[in-house]
């Protein structure tokens, strides 16, 4: 039997509580008002000082509670002002008496971590209370406090429910708006039902997304799934409040709060240990797994090490308008770091020279310059001289192969001649891929950076789910027999020799000798490249799922070997487009597709200079041309942030359709440090590339986007079998022996599986109507629903393979209309469970499973909300332009078609906030939307009762549990009614009360079915 929700809180309390300073139990505080009245304690208590011998008075806590409640609007604003000032959060306070004037109270200290004023305790059963006489009171699990803040939060359920239940709880919580008040501060929140935990950043009701809920790992990258397991990992003291304070970044560009994922914390630990022992050394964390983020935070806890005096986090100057800066930038804007971009070296050395520890982000190139000067022989012996050559100074290096040269390092370190070195990579150079010699400096990363201090490689990452494997497709124009024939003419060697090469033999033999026979090689033909175009534009809508709504089709890259080549591919796409070969059959799944952009490097005094501009002029017109934007050659920086703003889509602009790119063509560009979740697919026209540089430009494409993204797709054009025994020897090189878990499975595996997940749900329920006859029959429900999720899932698998190109769903006896019969039957279904029984098994079914292959209501309303939320100014937006999309319009009148209710409401606070924006600056739409739509219920519900003089906790009881065919009991006041409506009789008021109310309850039920 599984252990009820009191015995795990039980023992969860019991866990955190044990041994010395830990958790104290707080069993008294259990509503707002015991609170409010603890953190004003812990106010008086740590602020003695400032406080002067007078407590905070009535008024003046008045005076805090405001602050506190504007602090606490969201977890973004609340975690900026947890950040605080060198890591303090302060309370501006007006004292009563006048003579005191302002002072200013520490709330919470991240400087102080198991010690100082620090206080933690561990309530449970807080009462959230009702907002108004028909709200619910909520009551939530258990809720750990920081100098009487609630920081992180937990909600269990036994292990008869997924932990998915746990987290629906706390959407469903946030969107009733129920973490108000002090609640209002949580950054963590905790969901688990024993057996499985996660652990996710607070975020608004509406924003939460499960694809971030993330499993701790431990040390040896093992996953701990146990609650209590995880609770002495992560929740205990120090570990909390690190995992708050210190391991926790304010993102300024997306309005969001960071929680690292525990391997991120262990590669921190990590050289935080190495730097105690004065000793380097390097992090290998697979692409796309946060390295930036990783680095950075580094950078900002190496400074808290008393023997660093600086820290320096090292850029290329030709890395500065790339992601790399942007992030840090954005996770700097409210910490302790300071980006430093001036081209002017005296402001870069007065930093190094001050006393200040703080950390620096800067180039090479400028700190080349000052020791350039300071190497000079009348500057050797100088204060300055001998000031640098005393730092200690640590050197954080994000892609520290791309940023750091042998030869650029021991210069570095010859002038710092106290430094550390923590270098950050994905790819690391081993000896099986070392760098060309070059006297004695280093080959590998190893030799350049020193031991590896932790790895998390893509097989640890892909088990965590923290990036997507791979699913590579080989579409070679060439096929073997053809190789042969060349091979032949050529005469390579004879024709049996040839057929019994291995296939990469063969390949690079015949295509040395045809590029030495003719100057050129075999690929480079526009015949070739026409063949790639016409795949990328017609054959490929399942990759880009062109099918998907409006705004959320996937983007790729197209790498080719030159810059001469990709403005040929640039230009055979416009005329593709311009002679209208693009299928109707696309057009028809998206009208404006494809949308085409190009980047490279343009220099100044190279051969190919001038015509490298003018290229780069016609496209940059065609740029400007298809997004009103103004670049020209002398802004190429700015084009080149703006494309990736673009292709990346975190601002809110660019998740609407008519600002986005479809593929961008690059040689090398985009291909390293590039993050774009929505970017799923790399086209590849070129040579297999270094092991390195291969994970690199793979790992564009696997990055976490939605539920539909399960693969970073690769797509290669030539050299195949070159390419697999490329691709085989970097996923075995990087991936600590094992590819088989990288790669996706191939087509026929799948096909396999939904073959037989089809066989067993038609075992289960031979056509959709089958489905009527489990009403009641809990077993049932539930393996039809299991069964379909599993048909739905591996339909939508399928559907990005080549292969799928020549196929259907009929091929396999199941057509499209009767696909979408059998998705209304489990909608319905999957209401039922929704609504448990007495003495009901177990739900063991997902219930918040999304279809994907079936469209529904749910989808379009939050997809709605979603694009309306992109035009609400942030917290810290003084100015916004005026709102036009007439495309947000058009998805309120095709929902109108099948909710008319829910569309009347979207669109009354979608015209309401085009007129004034700035009403809503930093609120959230899903929660206006969601309390517009509470209200309407609830007047619809007082109207009621007053008309049939009823009692509306009787009308609410109905509404909630209402189903066709019930019967309905509720109390009624003839005698009340009678007064205003003379002459019906009794009987005809009890039974048109009842009609009435089955009308309510359907006016009212389309607005909860969203």
């Amino acid at each position: 039997m599984a252990q009820s929700e009191a015995a795990m809180e039980n023992a969860l309390i019991k866990q955190l509580t044990q041994d010395i300073s830990q958790w104290t139990y707080r069993k008294d505080i259990v509503d707002e008002d015991s609170l409010w009245a603890n953190f004003r304690k812990k106010l008086n208590q740590n602020n003695l000082a400032v406080l002067d011998g007078t407590p905070i008075t009535d008024v003046e806590f008045s005076q805090i509670q405001q602050y506190m409640l504007d602090v606490a609007k969201s977890p973004y604003k609340a975690a900026l002002w947890l950040a605080g000032e060198n890591g303090e959060a302060i309370i501006p306070l007006t004292r009563e008496d006048a003579a005191k004037g302002t002072i200013h109270l520490m709330a919470i200290s991240n400087r102080e971590i198991a010690g100082g004023r620090s206080s933690y305790e561990i309530i449970n059963q807080f009462v959230s209370s009702k907002l108004d006489e028909d709200d619910r009171e909520r009551r939530f699990d258990v809720t750990l406090l920081i100098n009487g803040l609630p920081m992180i939060h937990i909600e269990l359920k036994n292990q008869d429910h997924p932990f998915m239940d746990a987290f629906r709880q706390i959407k469903k919580y946030s969107l009733e708006g129920k973490f108000r008040g002090l609640f209002g501060m949580v950054q963590m929140f905790v969901v688990s039902n024993g057996s499985n935990t996660r652990y996710i950043a607070a975020d608004t009701g509406s924003s939460l997304n499960e694809k971030f809920l993330t499993t701790w790992v431990n040390k040896k990258n093992e996953p701990v799934e146990n609650y209590l397991e995880f609770a002495k990992e992560v929740l205990r003291i120090p570990e909390a409040h690190e995992m708050i304070g210190h391991y926790s970044v304010v993102d300024s560009e997306r309005h969001k709060l960071i929680l690292l994922r525990p391997y991120q914390v262990h590669a921190i630990e990590a050289v935080k240990r190495a730097s105690a022992n004065q000793e380097s050394g390097f992090v290998w964390h697979t692409t796309g797994s946060g390295k930036t983020l990783t680095s950075y935070t580094v950078a900002k806890n190496l400074i808290l090490i008393p023997n660093v005096d600086k820290t320096i986090f090292l850029i290329d100057r030709k890395d500065l308008d790339q992601q790399t800066s942007i992030s840090f930038k954005a996770y700097a804007e409210n910490d302790i770091i300071d980006v430093d971009e001036t081209d002017n070296t005296h402001d870069l050395l007065t930093k190094l020279k001050s006393k200040d520890r703080v950390v620096i982000v800067t180039t090479i190139q400028k700190l080349q310059k000052i020791m350039k000067t300071y190497n000079r022989e009348d500057k050797k012996d100088s204060p300055t001289t001998k000031r640098l050559h005393g730092l200690c100074i640590a050197f954080v290096v994000d892609e520290c192969h791309r940023t750091v040269t042998p030869d650029t390092q021991r210069e570095l370190q010859k002038f710092f001649m106290n430094s550390l070195w923590y270098g950050f990579t994905g790819t690391p150079i081993f000896e099986e891929n070392q760098r060309q010699r070059k006297g004695d400096l280093a080959r590998t990363t190893e030799g350049l950076y020193g031991p590896c201090l932790h790895n998390y490689t893509i097989k640890e990452a892909l088990n965590n789910k923290a990036v997507l494997g791979f699913q590579i497709d080989y579409k070679d124009s060439i096929s073997k027999d053809k190789l042969i024939e060349i091979g032949t003419a050529l005469q390579v060697a004879s024709e049996d020799d040839m057929a019994n090469m291995e296939a990469d033999k063969l390949e690079e033999k015949v295509l040395s000798a045809y590029y030495k026979s003719n100057g050129r090689d075999i690929y480079d033909n526009d015949e070739h490249r026409k063949g790639v175009v016409e795949y990328i534009v017609n054959k490929a809508a399942g990759k880009f799922r062109l099918n998907a709504p409006q705004g959320e089709a996937y983007e790729a890259i197209l790498t080719v070997p030159s810059i001469e080549i990709a403005q040929k591919y640039y230009q055979l796409f416009k005329e593709f487009i311009a002679e209208g070969k693009v299928s109707a059959a696309i057009k028809a799944k998206c009208m404006d597709f494809p949308k085409i952009a190009i980047t490279y490097t343009v220099t100044e005094n190279d051969e190919n200079s001038i015509g490298n501009q003018q290229a780069m002029k016609e496209s940059l017109a065609d740029y400007n041309q298809m997004f009103g934007t103004n670049f020209a050659l002398d802004s190429l920086p700015a084009y080149n942030t703006n494309l990736n703003d673009r292709l990346a889509r975190k601002k809110g602009r660019y998740q609407q359709r008519k600002e986005q790119l479809d593929i961008v063509i690059v040689v090398d560009r985009l291909l390293t440090g590039f993050d774009a979740p929505p970017c799923a697919i790399l086209f590849v026209d070129r040579p297999p590339m270094a092991p390195q540089n291969l994970i690199q430009a793979f790992s564009r494409t696997n990055r976490i986007f939605d539920k539909a993204k399960r693969y970073g797709m690769i797509v290669i054009f030539q050299r195949s079998a070159q390419f697999q025994t490329a691709v085989d020897g970097a996923l075995l090189l990087y991936s600590n022996g094992g590819t088989k878990e990288v790669s996706a499975p191939t087509f026929e595996e799948i096909e396999a599986e939904f073959k037989e997940a089809l066989a067993e749900l038609r075992s289960i329920a031979p056509t959709p109507e089958a489905a009527d006859s489990f009403h009641d029959d809990v077993s049932s429900m539930q393996k039809f629903a299991k069964a379909f999720q599993k048909v739905d899932r591996l339909s939508g698998e399928l559907q990005v393979y080549q292969e799928w190109e020549d196929k259907d769903l009929s091929d396999y006896g199941l057509v499209r209309e009767e696909l979408t019969d059998y998705g209304g039957k489990y909608q319905n279904v999957i209401e039922e469970l929704r609504k448990p029984k007495p003495d009901q098994p177990p739900v063991t079914v997902d219930v918040g499973y999304e279809l994907e292959n079936i469209s529904s209501v749910t989808i379009d309303y939050r997809y709605i909300v979603s694009l309306i939320q992109h035009y609400m100014p942030s917290e810290d937006e003084l100015v916004v332009e005026p709102i036009e999309d007439e495309g947000i319009d058009k998805h309120i009148d095709k929902l109108r078609e099948t909710n008319p209710a829910l569309a009347n409401v979207i669109s009354g606070f979608w015209e309401d906030m085009k007129k004034d924006p700035m009403k809503y600056r930093g609120l959230d739409a899903m929660s206006i939307i969601e309390t517009r739509i509470e209200e309407i219920i609830k007047n619809q519900i007082d109207n009621f009762a007053k008309e049939w003089c009823t009692q509306k906790k009787d009308v609410i009881a109905i509404l909630n549990t209402f189903k066709k065919g019930d019967s309905i009991s509720m109390v009624t006041d003839y005698e009340s009614y009678s007064k205003t409506h003379e002459g019906v009789s009794k009987l005809k008021y009890n039974r048109r009360a009842k009609d009435a109310v089955v009308e309510l309850v359907e006016k009212i039920r389309p607005l909860r079915e969203k």
